[in-house]
């Protein structure tokens, strides 16, 4: 069923397990992550960066929403980092049922001004809003953050933006990071920091940049012929913790980009003659969808729905 954030959100921070949000950019993506949430029974949020806009459009939200109507678990079409008043509109306009506006790189005032403005569009339709307050470090797409341009989430400044603007939930600036590279050895969360902000805040929370980047995932990227560096993601006791202290929505799409990679490396190094897209899309939707379920089991979302 296709519902708004909220409708699954505000359960989760209570029950204190988190809920999976993960990047489509295709069907194949779409189904892994719906496919998966049916049968574990578990809420899921399917998110779509500017770029995903861009390079499927409507075709690729129709994929989401008819797939999300046809669920029997919870499903909402969130918008992914919107730059601007005008991608929120967008979104909404195209049939979405939660907003992310990130005006995170403007000061507190214009971060306040630019997300209560979305927040009164949306909420006047009915849908539920994400906002950002700090900064990541790492690379998604249009987003570039040096590490010296990062910065934490202030528990004080937080409780008073969400008082300013009514944001739904909020993604807070943790020491995760986007991209695969996010540190050496364990990448570190600031646990302390969540658990002061969750006790200040009831609203949801949300970690971006939060793949595991599994180990054995970039193994048989590397095996397949892929080339990639000393790549590290969050763990997973450090994900189980931070849902028990107000965590609730968890991004994931790095994960899913090295999984889907692994499953068409895998098949054409398998076959050299195979041409057929079925056979080379369709096992990269079964490691995607292996992934996935790893992440839920992990969150403690599974048979929550």
């Amino acid at each position: 069923m296709l519902v708004t954030g909220n409708d699954i959100l505000v359960p989760a921070r209570a029950g204190k397990y988190g809920v999976g949000s993960f990047n489509t950019n295709n069907m194949e993506i779409t189904q892994a992550i719906i496919h998966t949430a049916e049968k574990l029974r578990s809420p899921v949020m399917v998110q779509m960066s500017e770029g995903a806009i861009k390079y499927g459009g409507q075709d690729l939200a129709n994929i989401v929403i008819d797939l999300a109507k046809r669920a029997t678990v919870p499903v909402a079409l969130h918008l992914d980092h919107g730059s601007s008043y005008a991608s929120a509109l967008n979104a909404i306009k195209m049939g979405f049922t939660s907003i992310m506006i990130d005006a995170s790189h403007h000061n507190f005032e214009e971060n306040v001004h630019e997300t209560r403005r979305v927040v009164e569009a949306a909420h006047a339709m009915g849908i539920s809003v994400e906002a950002e307050l700090g900064r990541l470090g790492g690379i998604e797409e249009h987003i570039v953050v040096d590490e010296k341009d990062a910065f934490l989430t202030d528990p004080d400044e937080a409780v008073q933006f969400v008082e300013q603007t009514g944001t739904d939930y909020l993604a807070i600036a943790i020491g995760t990071s986007h991209g695969a590279f996010k540190g050496k050895g364990r990448p570190y969360i600031d646990q302390a920091r969540i658990t002061k902000i969750g006790e200040m805040l009831s609203i949801p929370l949300v970690a971006h940049g939060s793949s595991g980047v599994p180990q054995e995932i970039v193994e048989r990227f590397r095996k397949a012929g892929g080339e990639i560096g000393e790549a590290a993601g969050i763990a997973d006791d450090d994900l189980r913790e931070a849902c028990q202290h107000g965590i609730a929505k968890v991004n994931v799409d790095t994960d899913l980009r090295l999984a889907s990679t692994v499953g068409i490396r895998e098949a054409l190094a398998a076959n050299a003659k195979e041409f057929d897209p079925r056979k080379i899309f369709g096992p990269a939707r079964d490691v995607m969808a292996q992934v996935i379920e790893h992440k839920m089991r992990v969150l403690g979302s599974v048979g929550k729905a």
